[in-house]
């Protein structure tokens, strides 16, 4: 197969569409079809963070390099962190084929999925109400392997355009062996919640009475990400410039 026809077209935003949207705690407006909960993804605690919309889970996802693939192998539960990428309503992880613990996940046993961005750190007048402000997403189901090669490859685009944007047209392709020892495995949007914290710290009323109001600060302090500058390898010879897709890739979690 020839490199044009292993290269799998598709986009992925980095933008956030709910940024100024839920600054207050609450949802904007759907814009696209509402998740639809199930007794595992509804989510119990905190039922005012819940976001349904189902533009917000591709978000969220889309925001995020590394997520947690949870399972239980040999019963006992097991957590993975891995790189992923998603394309439409299918998430994309992969990992060795060596990997016992992956090779459970392949075999259809249930999975879950997490992806959380931290924005900040709530500061509150009581040690009880410091907080964080945070994007989570969480996926059920059962994962299945792509063992078809131009599924495979494609999915392996998404994933790799996912987490180093430009890297699969720019990068050699993956050799027969490298194809053979990569698992990818491919888990279904269906069932998800997304969970989101906006906004200063809740408070006891007594903590904002007048005489006791002012003894401590009380506030969010942002987090904020940014590249560095680009570390060429030690053995890339003198004159190798730094692609465009690297030195302009905007900041990551927007």
């Amino acid at each position: 197969m020839s490199n044009s026809t292993q290269k799998w077209p598709f986009r992925i935003s980095n933008s956030w569409p709910f940024q100024d949207a839920t600054t207050s705690g609450q949802a904007g407006v759907v814009t696209q079809q509402e998740l639809s909960p199930t007794p595992r993804s509804t989510i119990q605690r905190g039922k005012n963070r819940a976001v349904t919309d189902r533009a917000a889970l591709h978000a969220v996802l889309d925001a995020g390099l590394i997520c947690h693939l949870a399972f239980v192998a040999h019963d006992a539960p097991v957590v993975v962190p891995t790189g992923y990428g998603r394309d439409g309503d299918t998430l994309y992880v992969h990992g060795s084929t060596g990997a016992a613990s992956l090779r459970s996940a392949a075999a259809g046993a249930e999975v879950c999925v997490n992806v959380t961005l931290l924005d900040g750190v709530v500061y509150s007048r009581a040690v009880f109400h410091h907080s964080v402000n945070y994007r989570s997403a969480t996926v059920h189901g059962r994962a299945r392997q792509v063992t078809d090669r131009d599924a495979k490859l494609a999915a392996l685009a998404v994933i790799t355009d996912h987490i180093a944007p430009g890297s699969w047209d720019y990068a050699r392709d993956p050799s027969k062996q490298e194809l053979a020892k990569t698992a990818v495995l491919a888990l279904d949007l269906a069932e998800a919640a997304v969970k989101i914290r906006t906004g200063p710290p809740g408070e006891e009323p007594d903590d904002l009475a007048p005489e006791r109001n002012g003894r401590a600060w009380a506030g969010v302090l942002p987090l904020h990400r940014s590249w560095g500058e680009p570390q060429p390898c030690p053995e890339l010879p003198a004159g190798v410039a730094v692609p465009p897709h690297v030195t302009a890739r905007p900041a990551p979690y927007l």
